[in-house]
């Protein structure tokens, strides 16, 4: 509906709703009123008795349409005139006409601005109504604490659906529109609408309130002990938990377990601390550090500063990644975490049953345990595709990768995630000769255009070759060479995004730019996504539901109820802080059950791509918003006007916020510069709480720092918002106080 027709009706909605109180009909919707008329409307019933239904049933439904007061009094009515039966139907109907138009009202000229002034709060107060709407509607229906017009109103700017709210309110409202009818057989006993609901009926009325809820967690338990009744439950059991699994899911799980004082085993087939810490995120930022530091003794002279030719030691390199390794490797030790009252126990674990694990230790001995609950945190793996001859060599994967001590003089990176562009441009940095494939028509997917652009540039101005929209087909080895073919897919330029890297003969290219073409390599890295780890610990035994990555609910449940999983292997975000936030939630859901449980928080998840510049975000990019219809402000703040970032020459990238229109609310960040991944928490912070802009412009930052780019973004927003009826009077007042000077 357009704005000026839905101002028109809320401006004569208000006017209606004024003449009735002005006219003084809401005098004669009173217990008094009620009382004195009704030996003449009952005469008149009775001479008419299908008119007074007819009218009877329009005047609830206006009354209740519009949401003035008088309903209750009306329900009495239904009953002094029609008595319990036919009052009961005629009330029933109209309360739930009236109460549904009062609902599609507020939905035709509410919503829409209510979900561009707060979208995220909107969007999960959807995904609870489609999760549990019928069940708050039902309990607020038959306990009328609650208004029934501030149901009605609240409600329409859901996203329920019209006939689940209509039937829904007609079942709740049935018990009170009962109790009113009945009352109003009796009305001469009757002194006010309040004398109708005694502590007997008001506390009946509210079991029946606390009935869908009851009810509803009696399904379930049902539900639960029907998936376990399989097996059968030990008697006792040995721990309170057993976690599988040594990675940053399962030690923040064993030790948020530890810490509430319960008895807890924590699993690892190999070693502690995961990926994070042996094969992703600890060793590829050391690598990272080594190839910023080989640029930055290249471009020494740029700050005055000369050395002789640039040198890179590949092995001392990776020497120093082990070392770095090493260095952290106690802060998830064994010791560590036996001496915060955590077992640990090196072996591979498979279920038995949803309370019973069996161990193989290293050592080949095999014992047998038994939880109140199982938190599954086996983590992922590098995924290999099923690429032809691919067999044929070893390729490098984030597992392996670390093994190298000779830098691969040509290496052909094969995807371009996050992993793929960190460590193409890392060992480019290094000296190696470096290509890139990718089958999207960009890098980084899940960023916006803008962002994967600014990124390629960075990598092929490092010296990767970057070739998106090119699809590898197989892998041969001829006479010791072993060369990827690739073939470029539809509307892509041959060699890259940008076509400025020409395919010719020289490089095994046919005559047709989008034919297949070989890329030799000496090795090849594959980074195209990482697998969930399910095989080996017993899932299909007992029917623990899975596709890519285990099905499970919003509060780490499995379909076994006494089985959790947190991490890589539970998805969707494959990030270590995901997977640590996602434990906490295992960990308490597991050891307070049946009592308590918490529901999963992930509508703030933040993420950093560690290239140079860096790559950081949280919520919604451009895209995202434009392909969901969310409404947005656009902030910019290029970095290339920061004082600290003129200073260090690192003057590439910005700082762009989306906001709701007209106000400081955050929709989204997405930063590319140096030091990125800093600069975002406290935008994830602002999010999380609910601060806008305007109060990170607020907040004191040190001069001059790289924070100093969070206060300037929030300074730009301010800027287009300045109120400019406001700053004419003040310029006014300031001429006045001149004394009318010019």
């Amino acid at each position: 509906m357009p704005r000026h027709q839905r101002l028109i009706l809320i401006v004569l909605l208000l006017l209606g709703v004024a003449a009735f109180f002005a006219s003084g009909l809401h005098r004669h919707l009173s217990l008094a009123a009620l009382k004195a008329g009704q030996g003449r409307l009952q005469a008149w019933q009775s001479a008419h008795p299908l008119a007074a239904v007819l009218g009877f049933a329009g005047l609830y439904v206006l009354v209740t349409a519009l949401s003035l007061p008088g309903a209750a009094v009306l329900t009495l009515a239904g009953g002094a005139f029609f008595g319990l039966g036919l009052g009961a139907l005629v009330v029933s109907l109209a309360s739930t006409v009236g109460a549904t138009l009062a609902f599609l009202a507020a939905r035709g000229l509410l919503r829409d601005q209510v979900r561009q002034r707060w979208p995220e709060r909107v969007a999960r107060i959807d995904e609870g109504v489609a999760r549990d709407g019928a069940f708050y509607l039902l309990s607020l229906r038959l306990v009328p604490a609650v208004p029934f017009f501030v149901v009605n109103l609240a409600l329409g700017l859901t996203g329920m659906r019209v006939a689940t709210y209509a039937w829904v309110s007609q079942l709740g409202m049935l018990p009170g529109t009962l109790v009113f009818v009945n009352a109003g057989t009796r009305l001469g006993a009757v002194q006010s609408p309040a004398d109708v609901l005694s502590p007997g009926i008001a506390g009946a009325l509210l079991a029946l309130g606390l009935l869908p809820w009851v009810a509803r967690r009696g399904l379930e338990a049902w539900q639960g002990r029907r998936a376990l009744a399989p097996w059968r439950r030990p008697a006792r059991f040995d721990r309170n938990l057993i976690v599988i699994g040594g990675g940053s899911a399962g030690l923040v799980t064993a030790y948020i377990a530890a810490a509430l004082r319960a008895r807890v085993t924590l699993v690892e087939a190999h070693r502690l601390g995961g990926d994070c810490l042996n094969t992703g995120c600890v060793p590829s930022k050391a690598l990272i550090r080594s190839a910023k530091a080989a640029v930055a003794a290249r471009e020494a002279g740029r700050f005055g500063v000369h050395t002789g030719p640039v040198q890179v030691d590949f092995a001392a390199v990776m020497a120093r990644v082990h070392t770095v390794v090493q260095a952290i490797e106690p802060h998830d030790s064994a010791e560590r975490y036996r001496g915060l009252g955590v077992e640990v126990v090196m072996g591979r674990a498979r279920l038995l049953s949803p309370w019973e694990v069996e161990i193989t230790g290293t050592d080949g001995g095999v014992q047998r345990l038994s939880a109140r609950h199982l938190v599954l945190a086996t983590g992922a793996r590098p995924t290999l595709p099923s690429l032809p001859g691919l067999d044929l060599i070893e390729p490098l994967t984030s597992d392996n990768l670390w093994q190298l001590t000779e830098r691969p003089a040509r290496l052909l990176v094969l995807g371009g995630g996050p992993i793929g562009c960190e460590l193409a441009q890392a060992f480019a940095r290094l000296g190696s000769e470096v290509t890139q494939v990718e089958l999207a028509p960009r890098l980084l997917a899940r960023e916006d255009e803008e962002v994967s652009a600014l990124v390629q540039q960075a990598l092929e101005a490092d010296g990767v070759r970057v070739m998106t929209g090119h699809a590898a087909r197989r892998v041969t080895v001829t006479g010791g060479q072993a060369a990827l073919w690739v073939e470029a897919q539809a509307g892509t330029a041959p060699g890259g995004l940008n076509g400025q890297h020409g395919g010719g003969s020289s490089d095994g290219t046919r005559g047709d730019t989008h034919a297949e073409r070989a890329l030799p390599f000496d090795r090849l890295l594959v980074a195209v996504g990482r697998t969930a780890n399910l095989e080996g610990f017993g899932l299909e035994a007992l029917g623990i539901r899975h596709g890519r990555t285990l099905d499970v609910d919003g509060f780490m449940r499995t379909n076994l109820p006494t089985v959790l999983a947190a991490g890589d292997v539970a998805g969707p975000w494959q990030f270590t802080h995901m997977a640590a936030h996602q434990a906490w939630y295992a960990a308490v859901n597991a050891l307070f059950a049946p009592f308590k449980r918490f529901r999963v928080r992930s509508d703030v998840v933040p993420w950093v791509t560690f290239t140079s510049p860096e790559v950081a975000r949280v919520g919604l990019s451009v895209a995202e918003a434009q392909a969901r219809g969310v409404p947005f402000e656009l902030t910019r703040y290029e970095l290339d006007d920061l004082d600290r970032a003129i200073a260090e020459g690192a003057t590439r990238g910005f700082i762009q916020v989306l906001t709701v229109p007209g106000r400081d609310r955050i929709l989204g960040v997405s930063i590319v510069g140096e030091h990125a991944g800093e600069l975002l928490p406290e935008f994830v912070l602002a999010m999380t709480h609910g601060l806008g802009l305007g109060r990170l412009l607020a907040t004191i930052h040190p001069y001059p720092g790289w924070s100093d780019a969070v206060k300037a973004v929030a300074g730009r927003w301010r800027q287009a918002h300045a109120p400019a009826a406001a700053l004419r009077v003040l310029e006014s007042l300031h001429r006045w106080q001149r004394g009318g000077t010019a």
